[in-house]
């Protein structure tokens, strides 16, 4: 009789601390912060002193079950915060923190449509120096008040300076060319080619490779003759025949008109 009574004993014993261990269970949610408290922190660790543990998510936000005893903190970088008892967290719905963190955020892209004429205007601006760039000579200084006519000394200097003059021409040149093959390839474009032409990939890539014009002749030309040109360029490839001379295109395009 006493064994059994000792066995039942035991028996409650272990079921009521196993409801007590049940109902003490708590979950914690919350959003983790940087120290600015506007930017959530992804990939925060948020540890329990049971042992359970999580991370959060993308939006910096978390949920963990923890007993009642238990404290947890919060670990980003392998640098962890000081421990928080569950029974001190008055909201465990919203337990939000911020970190001792600054996470760089990038700066808000606009994207434009591009413009020809815009991207040409910013290309001169962003290179205005090499634009204006002229070969340094000899110019007089105006003389002030007590002092005599002469020449500049910096610019007799840079006008020694053959190394820099030819890096200089040389990228002014190719600045020049880059801004002409844009020009280029604005009016000679792929969209108007098919609707004139009619062709498609991959003849239309073939034809606008040999037949690419002259930058002379497209700055010269109206929309009237550079349609033309393409329509008659296009017979021409789809004969077999090779570019027509664009002087000659000019000529004919002039006999026609008088």
């Amino acid at each position: 009789m006493l064994k059994y009574t000792i066995y039942t004993i035991l028996l409650l014993t272990t079921f009521f601390a196993g409801t007590s261990d049940a109902i003490a269970q708590y979950k914690i949610r919350g959003t983790v912060y940087d120290s600015t408290r506007r930017t959530p922190i992804q990939s925060v660790s948020v540890i329990s002193s049971s042992g359970s543990g999580t991370m959060t998510n993308a939006d910096g936000q978390y949920e963990i079950a923890v007993a009642e005893k238990d404290s947890i903190w919060f670990s980003y970088l392998n640098k962890p915060t000081v421990k928080f008892p569950i029974l001190k967290i008055q909201n465990t719905f919203a337990f939000d923190i911020a970190l001792n963190v600054n996470v760089p955020v990038l700066k808000e892209i606009k994207i434009r449509q591009r413009n020809y004429k815009q991207d040409s205007i910013q290309n001169r601006e962003d290179y205005a120096r090499v634009f204006d760039y002229e070969k340094p000579g000899l110019h007089a200084v105006r003389p002030s008040y007590g002092q005599a006519a002469g020449f500049d000394l910096n610019e007799i200097i840079s006008a020694f300076n053959f190394k820099k003059i030819r890096s200089m021409r040389s990228f002014q040149r190719r600045l020049l060319e880059q801004e002409q093959d844009k020009f280029l390839e604005h009016r000679f474009n792929k969209g108007l080619v098919r609707r004139l032409s009619g062709l498609t990939e991959p003849a239309i890539d073939s034809f606008m490779t040999l037949y690419r014009p002259a930058y002379i002749f497209v700055l010269r030309a109206d929309d009237y003759t550079f349609q033309l040109y393409i329509k008659e360029s296009a017979e021409r490839f789809k004969k077999g025949l090779p570019p027509m001379d664009m002087n000659l295109f000019f000529r004919n395009e002039e006999e026609e008109y008088n």
